[in-house]
C-alpha cells in the first residue's frame, strides 16, 4: 500500500448509523454540497415520480457537539415495491455523472437492503414491500453518499469501521413491536459477518438503510484506530435527538508506516586464503545452526591479495555459538561482532493446498504485511516448490503463480 493511501475511518460505536448520518458526515468531511443536492434532485425528473424534492441541511448542536444535518423529503407519499427501488438507483447511477466504482456501491447497497427484506417476508424482491424505508429518503441517501464518496475520492481509500451500535429497547414498526436491533439490521449484519454490540442507550441508533451503506463500504473493522496521519473529520446527525450527541463522526487520513523494529547481529570477518568449498561448507553450517541470513562479498584485503568478506546476520543469543563456527570451520584470526536496529514487514508462515494434474499438494508461503495488515509480499518457500517441481515435472514459475494466486485467495476470504 502506497504511504500517502487515504483512510477513513467510520466511528459508529456509540451513534450508530442511519444513511442521513453517513450522508450528513461525508458534507461535513468536505463532499461538494452542490454535486449532491444536484444529484438527489435528478430524482425530480418524471421517470422517477417523485414529484418535489426538498434538501435542508445546516450546522445543529447535539449536546454542546456541532454536527452537520440533512433532511430529504418529498410531495410524493407512494411507497414503491423493491423491483421498482433498485430500477431507480440503476437508472439514476446512469444519469448522474459519478465513476464506476460508484455506480457499483450505490447498486450493492440497494440489492443488500431489497434482498434481506425479501429473505425476511420469504418473498422475491419483485414484491417485496418495504414499509419503513421506501419514502424518497432511502434512494436519495443511496445516490447521496455513493456522490459524496466518488466527490472525496474515498473509494481509492482504505475504510474502516469500529463494531456498530446498534441501541436497545424496543421499536414499532409497520409488522408490530419488535426488539432491536431490527430484524432487518441483524440480518444485514449477520450476512456480512460484521461486529455489531447493543446500547448505549434504549432507543434505535441504526437502521436498514445506514446499514446497508455501512456494511457495504467499509473494508475492516477495528476496536481502535489503526495508525494513521489524521488530515481531517466529519459529523454527521439524523433528525432524532436522544440524551447523549448520536453524532456518526469520520476521519481521513493517510497511512502512517511503523513497521516492526528488532535489534540483530551482525558478524563479519575477511578472508583471503580459504577455498570456495571451506566457504561454501560455512555457509550451510551457519544456516544448519539458526544464521538469518549469510553473504559472502568479493574484496581486496591487504597486500592487494583478492579475498572475501563473509557476513553473517543473526540474533542476539546465537551470536558465540556462530562466531565459534566461523572460526573453527575459516580457521580466521577473529570475528567482528556489532548490534543494529532493522525495520521488518510483520511475516507469517501459511501452508496453502494447491491442486496439479488432479492431486492435491501443498507449499509454505510467507506472507509480509506492513503495519495496517496490507499484504505487501507472497513468497513460496523454495525448497518446497522445487520438491514439488520435480515429482510432478512442472514448471517452477507455474508452481510459484499457483501458491502465490491461492494464498491471496485465503487471505483475501479472511478479512
Amino acid at each position: 500500500m502506497s504511504e500517502n493511501r487515504k483512510i477513513l475511518i467510520i466511528d459508529c460505536a456509540t451513534s450508530g448509523i442511519a444513511g442521513d448520518m453517513l450522508l450528513s458526515a461525508l458534507l461535513d468531511l468536505g463532499a461538494n454540497t452542490n454535486r449532491v443536492i444536484t444529484a438527489i434532485k435528478t430524482l425530480e425528473n418524471p421517470t422517477y415520480g417523485y414529484g418535489h424534492i426538498n434538501i435542508t441541511h445546516k450546522k445543529v448542536m447535539r449536546n454542546q457537539f456541532h454536527a452537520h444535518q440533512i433532511d430529504i423529503t418529498s410531495t410524493y407519499t407512494k411507497k414503491r415495491h423493491g423491483r421498482e427501488l433498485i430500477d431507480i438507483i440503476e437508472k439514476a447511477t446512469a444519469d448522474i455523472p459519478m465513476s464506476p466504482k460508484a455506480q457499483k456501491f450505490a447498486s450493492e447497497t440497494i440489492h443488500t437492503l431489497i434482498n434481506t427484506e425479501a429473505k425476511l417476508h420469504n418473498t422475491n424482491f419483485d414484491n417485496t414491500h418495504l414499509h419503513e424505508v421506501a419514502l424518497v429518503d432511502t434512494v436519495a441517501e443511496i445516490l447521496g453518499c455513493a456522490v459524496a464518496l466518488d466527490d472525496l475520492q474515498l473509494f481509492e481509500a482504505k475504510i474502516y469501521s469500529t463494531p456498530l451500535a446498534v441501541g436497545g429497547g424496543f421499536i414499532e414498526c409497520s409488522h408490530g413491536i419488535v426488539s432491536v436491533p431490527a430484524p432487518a439490521v441483524l440480518s444485514i449484519l449477520q450476512s456480512k459477518n460484521f461486529p455489531f454490540h447493543g446500547g448505549p442507550i434504549e432507543h434505535e441508533l441504526a437502521t436498514p438503510t445506514g446499514v446497508s451503506l455501512l456494511v457495504n463500504l467499509a473494508t475492516k473493522t477495528t476496536r481502535v484506530y489503526p495508525s494513521l496521519t489524521p488530515l481531517r473529520g466529519g459529523q454527521g446527525t439524523g433528525t432524532k435527538e436522544f440524551p447523549q450527541p448520536t453524532i456518526l463522526r469520520l476521519t481521513l487520513g493517510t497511512h502512517t508506516k511503523k513497521n516492526s523494529q528488532e535489534t540483530i547481529a551482525v558478524l563479519e570477518t575477511n578472508l583471503d586464503d580459504v577455498s570456495g568449498e571451506i566457504i561454501g561448507y560455512t555457509i550451510e553450517r551457519l544456516l544448519a545452526q539458526g544464521a538469518k541470513d549469510v553473504s559472502v562479498i568479493p574484496t581486496i584485503t591487504k597486500k592487494n591479495r583478492p579475498g572475501h568478506l563473509i557476513k553473517v546476520i543473526a540474533d542476539k543469543k546465537d551470536t558465540t555459538r556462530l562466531a565459534d563456527i566461523v572460526i573453527a570451520e575459516t580457521g580466521t584470526l577473529g570475528v567482528r561482532i556489532y548490534y543494529c536496529k532493522r525495520h521488518i514487514l510483520n511475516r507469517e508462515i501459511q501452508k496453502v493446498d494447491v491442486t496439479i494434474l488432479g492431486n492435491k499438494e501443498t507449499i509454505q508461503v510467507k506472507i509480509a504485511k506492513d503495519a495496517t495488515g496490507e499484504i505487501i509480499r507472497i513468497k513460496p518457500e523454495y525448497e518446497d516448490l522445487k520438491q514439488l517441481a520435480e515429482k510432478t515435472n512442472q514448471p517452477l514459475q507455474k508452481l510459484t503463480d499457483l501458491a502465490i494466486s491461492q494464498a491471496q485467495k485465503i487471505q483475501t476470504n479472511h478479512r
